[in-house]
């Protein structure tokens, strides 16, 4: 092997058919460099070898090299920055250290089962592990679809508890905009009258506000200062109430294309309005919340008040209706009237059995 350590990074350095290759590692040890150039070797090999089967099986690579590649390529092309960066996360500081010395081929259920394990006694929950497997999976998905992979093994996600979330009534949702300083109080109120997210209400623009409809339409959010699409990709539409347009059009200004912004009329970060709800929440008496709180508010008081789940999905940019099914417990009344549906007057044609079918015609 010639792997060898140039200006603190590791690169193979070999020839072959008089040919130099030199590249550097994807995984910056002296081993991944060993394996990386085993990995080059194998496919100069097969590139030159006549008479291949085209169903031959190719010879597997090393997983931390994969998985590398597969976040410059895949994650990075498909992926919304903010997405982008937790994959990297996720591949750097947990997948690699475990899985990174194996080969594709090598990860099976019973490795995945020891991942988990590993996970647990280290104090992590079940939904944090549920997320490292669903990016180990992904990204073994994407080596099957390129070929680099002959099987995706099963991975079994570990059971949660149902996910809690806190919100706000009506009447604390008055005490808290009335709390809010007067600078801050429209973006407040949008996050709690529309459910947009944080990123959501950093990109909105003007012209995205339709006050002669009352709408306003999701079509951007921010992520560390870069405009993406909004979360799933889907742009949504969010109709206003009386309230909120009246907040808004007193909120008017020139400063610049954004509905809320600095005073140059440029892009406020998450830190800079992160302070806000806690503040206004000690002002008002209530219990510390975040951003979110609000969000979960906007849905939590619409089921409520009885609209149906499929709507509220719409109006919060949900893929799946299983993401909105969190707050359906929200809606006792609901139940409460398909229960007393029973006792109602039988209708003609329903009676004794509900088939239309009489005494006399059995």
């Amino acid at each position: 092997m010639t792997a060898r350590k140039y200006k603190g990074a590791w690169w193979v350095d070999f020839r072959f058919e008089r040919e130099r290759i030199r590249k550097k590692s994807p995984v910056d040890t002296k081993r991944g460099a060993e394996e990386y150039e085993r990995v080059l070797r194998n496919q100069l090999v097969g590139e030159m070898s006549p008479g291949k089967e085209a169903n031959e099986k190719k010879p597997s690579e090393n997983a931390g090299t994969f998985f590398e590649e597969w976040l410059e390529t895949y994650a990075l092309t498909e992926n919304k920055p903010s997405e982008y960066n937790a994959k990297c996360t996720i591949v750097r500081k947990y997948l690699t250290p475990f899985f990174g010395k194996l080969m594709l081929d090598q990860i099976d259920e019973e490795q995945i089962a020891r991942f988990k394990a590993a996970q647990i006694k280290k104090g992590r929950k079940a939904k944090t592990v549920n997320n490292y497997l669903t990016v180990l999976r992904k990204a073994l998905v994407t080596a099957k679809e390129w070929k680099r992979l002959q099987a995706v093994p099963v991975v079994k996600w570990l059971e949660t508890e149902p996910p809690t979330f806190d919100f706000l009534t009506r009447e604390e949702s008055d005490r808290l905009l009335s709390a809010v300083p007067k600078e801050d109080l429209a973006i407040v109120a949008v996050a709690l009258k529309a459910g947009l997210r944080r990123g959501e209400l950093l990109a909105l623009e003007w012209g995205d506000v339709d006050f002669t409809n009352a709408k306003i339409y999701v079509r951007r959010s921010a992520w560390r200062g870069k405009v993406t699409r909004p979360k799933g990709g889907r742009h949504r539409e969010v109709e206003m109430s009386p309230k909120l347009q009246e907040i808004l059009k007193a909120h008017r200004h020139l400063k610049g294309k954004l509905v809320f912004s600095n005073p140059d009329g440029s892009m406020m970060t998450r830190d800079e309005i992160k302070r806000i709800i806690p503040t206004a929440c000690k002002k008002a008496g209530l219990r510390p919340l975040r951003w979110h709180a609000l969000r979960h508010s906007f849905a939590s008081q619409l089921t409520m008040d009885g609209v149906p789940l499929r709507v509220v999905q719409e109006l919060l940019g949900h893929a799946t209706i299983e993401m909105t099914m969190r707050y359906a417990h929200l809606a006792p009344s609901a139940r409460r009237d398909a229960i007393a549906t029973l006792d109602l007057p039988a209708k003609v044609g329903h009676q004794r059995g509900g088939c239309g079918v009489s005494r006399r015609n059995q």
